[in-house]
């Protein structure tokens, strides 16, 4: 669950920062572009609502990749009191 929550992290950072680095010119209308393709044209709020939906991917990946994390110290057995 770690290896998934740090792609996803991954991504979804790479995938904002084209999209961010592509489309610096702004209007009512966006053009979103990446990589040199158009995928969508898209006023304020859909531009708004897509980075509302790329925050809560990136923080679902956050948390998976916590979670990841921590599991491996729960599986390790107790220690023996002598």
């Amino acid at each position: 669950m770690l290896f998934v929550g740090l792609v996803l992290l991954a991504a979804v950072g790479a995938f904002t920062g084209l999209a961010i680095a592509d489309n610096l010119s702004g209007g009512p209308e966006y053009t979103v572009s990446v990589l040199d393709r158009e995928i969508a044209t898209m006023d304020t709020l859909a531009v708004f609502s897509a980075g509302l939906a790329l925050a809560l991917i990136f923080c679902l990946g956050l948390a998976m990749a916590a979670r990841g994390a921590g599991h491996g110290r729960h599986r390790r057995p107790p220690k023996a009191v002598v």
